[in-house]
Order: structure tokens, then C-alpha cells, then sequence
């Protein structure tokens, strides 16, 4: 078994390898490779249409399983689309699969600088945060008993998760006669929280980036990129996390001008940078790159700062902490409430972010 979040375990008892279909189905649309669960004879991924017809199919099951209408295939649409049930359990199946891939998708596109939680509903999220500072000596006397009192305090931040809605659309008779294929709905659901999840938890990192101070030999944040620049802000970095390496993290567009200062470098052509479009590994630095994402909001843009180098430790402390709380809801409308017959939907859930954190961070601007 893959691992799974707690609340979808409980949910599916033991009808769990619909949902571990469904993430292997998600994983496989976004090109996520070396997550695959299913294959063929020959070894190779099952193909793409045959993942989401057995999705598809499981997901009916489920959802007769969990409305207890155990055989589907003599009922009309119409009759199905009249069960509350039969309703009900449709977009509890759809939530479930929302919570079943969000986990993972989210570290995958922000865990670089964020720790994802997960609880349950209503939790409360507060996260104790230790002082960096070490405690400094002090010169002394043989005759004195003490030096100079050195005390620390712990601080706490809360992260309040606020609700976030999709709400949709559907002609419930075409999604339960197999004219809207459910597995693309629930996928299509599930990537929307997560990118707007994503977006609201990159622009929490970028605010905190943009607060850094920036004025005298405490210099956090800078710009330009130079050799030296980004080298003393990774030694900085690195130095006041405890000895906790320092790494550089960007988009692609963002990390491809970490480059020697030296006019006279060459590309060959199958060399790194040109093969992946930016160093790995710089003057002993590892660089990594975050996975640019869509803005949904406005057409053909992006929503990662493409002009930012930033600094971390993540060994030392993930910056942000993004909380996950409790599962997905569906508020379903009633089918018959509307005159064309379609039915509207809203999905909800419910996280927050916040900079939870005592470790330092460094930010060029290119």
C-alpha cells in the first residue's frame, strides 16, 4: 500500500486501491515519473485513456458501495439521479480523491520551503518556535561568581485556515450515464485546489522574502547577481542556521544566471547547463529549481516570481508551514432546483499558511 492521508484510510476502509488508482492516474497526467503504480506485461505505464476508463469505472463502485445502491447497471440515469445517496456519495468520493493526491502535490511543488501538515477538522495549528542565538560568553573575574545573564524565549505562531471554494457545474445525468468521465472530473478538481494552494503559499513565502532587512552589514537582501554576492549571501545563510548548508532555490528562468564571473566560459553542448538549463552544483552550492505554476487567474501567466534567487536552508527549518485541515466538503444543490437540470456544486476546503520559522533566508533580485 502507498502511503495514503489518515482521514482517506478511514474513509475508504478497505476499498483503498480505488484511491491509490486515482493517484497513479493524477501523477501519470502530470508527468509525475517514478510515481507510477500500474503497468503492463512489457513493463511499461499503462496508457494514459486505460488509467482514467479504471478509474472511472472503480469510482462507480465506490460511490454504489458507499449510497448501499449495490447494483447500478439496471437503473436508468434518471432514476440514480433522483437518490440522494447515490448523490451524496458521488462528491464524497470526489473529495476523497481531492485529499488522496493534494498532500503529495503540494510538497512536490512547495517543499523545498515548506512543511505541509495535515489535521483533522477544527484543529488549531500553533508551531513553537526556538531561538537561533546561541548563548554568548562573557569576560569574567576569579572572584566573580557570575557573568553577564543570558536568558531565551520561545515564541508560537498560529496558522488559521481559512475556507477556499470551487464551485461547479454539472449535468449530473451525463456524469452518471458515462457521458462526463468522473476520474477527469475529480483530477481536474483536486489540481485546482492544489495550484491555488500553491499560489497562496508561494506569494506567503515571497511576502516574507520581500521583508527581509536590507540595510547595513546585516544585509539579507540584494540586487543583482554577482559571483560574490550570491557566494557571501549562501556563507551568511549557511553560518547563522547553525552550519546548515545553504542551497539556491528559483525557477528555471530565474537560476540560469548563476554563471562564474568570467567572460570567457564556454557551453558544450551536451553539458549540463544547456542539457537542464541551469548548474546543479555552484561554487559548492547546490541549486534547485521549483516547478513554475499556471495562474489560472489570468490568462498564459505564470505565478513564481521569475526574477528572484532565493537563499535557504531547508535542513535548518522550512520557512512556511502550510496546514491541511480536516477533508474535502461537497455542498450539492438539489438536480431537479434548476430548469435545465444541472446541478451545482461547491467543493471546500479549508488551509492556511504563515512564516513559522526561526531560521534566516537570503533573496537576490536579478
Amino acid at each position: 500500500m502507498i502511503k495514503m492521508p489518515n482521514n482517506v484510510i478511514a474513509f475508504a476502509g478497505n476499498n483503498i486501491k480505488i484511491y491509490e488508482q486515482f493517484k497513479d492516474y493524477y501523477n501519470h497526467y502530470f508527468g509525475r515519473k517514478g510515481h507510477y503504480l500500474e503497468f503492463d506485461a512489457d513493463g511499461k505505464p499503462l496508457d494514459l485513456e486505460v488509467k482514467a476508463s479504471k478509474v472511472d469505472e472503480g469510482m462507480r463502485k465506490e460511490i454504489a458501495r458507499l449510497s448501499m445502491v449495490n447494483n447500478v447497471d439496471g437503473l436508468s440515469a434518471e432514476v440514480l439521479a433522483t437518490h440522494p445517496l447515490y448523490k451524496w456519495a458521488t462528491f464524497a468520493v470526489v473529495g476523497a480523491m481531492v485529499d488522496t493526491v493534494l498532500p503529495d502535490s503540494l510538497i512536490a511543488s512547495t517543499g523545498l520551503y515548506t512543511d505541509v501538515r495535515v489535521g483533522g477538522y477544527g484543529d488549531s495549528f500553533a508551531f513553537d518556535i526556538k531561538p537561533r542565538d546561541l548563548f554568548v560568553p562573557s569576560k569574567s573575574g576569579k572572584a566573580k561568581r557570575h557573568g553577564e545573564v543570558r536568558k531565551q524565549f520561545e515564541g508560537q505562531v498560529t496558522v488559521l485556515p481559512e475556507f477556499h471554494d470551487i464551485t461547479v457545474q454539472v449535468s449530473f445525468y451525463k456524469v452518471l450515464s458515462g457521458k462526463e468521465n468522473l476520474a477527469e472530473f475529480a483530477m481536474k478538481a483536486a489540481k485546482g485546489i492544489e495550484a491555488q494552494a500553491t499560489i497562496d503559499t508561494f506569494g506567503t513565502f515571497n511576502t516574507a522574502m520581500a521583508a527581509l532587512d536590507n540595510a547595513g552589514d546585516d544585509l539579507l537582501r540584494v540586487a543583482g547577481y554577482t559571483q560574490d554576492t550570491f557566494v557571501s549571501l549562501a556563507q551568511k545563510v549557511t553560518a547563522w542556521n547553525g552550519g546548515n548548508k545553504a542551497v539556491a532555490v528559483g525557477t528555471q528562468l530565474a537560476l540560469q544566471n548563476i554563471l562564474p564571473d568570467d567572460a570567457n566560459y564556454r557551453y558544450e553542448l551536451d553539458s549540463e547547463y544547456v542539457k537542464i538549463g541551469y548548474i546543479q552544483t555552484a561554487f559548492n552550492y547546490d541549486i534547485m529549481a521549483l516547478p513554475q505554476v499556471a495562474d489560472y487567474r489570468t490568462p498564459f501567466t505564470l505565478a513564481l516570481d521569475d526574477e528572484k534567487i532565493y537563499i535557504l536552508s531547508p535542513s535548518a527549518g522550512k520557512l512556511i508551514k502550510l496546514c491541511l485541515e480536516g477533508s474535502t466538503i461537497s455542498i450539492v444543490d438539489d438536480i431537479n432546483s434548476n430548469a435545465n437540470l444541472t446541478q451545482s456544486t461547491t467543493m471546500r476546503k479549508s488551509y492556511g499558511s504563515a512564516v513559522c520559522t526561526s531560521a534566516l533566508a537570503a533573496v537576490i533580485t536579478l
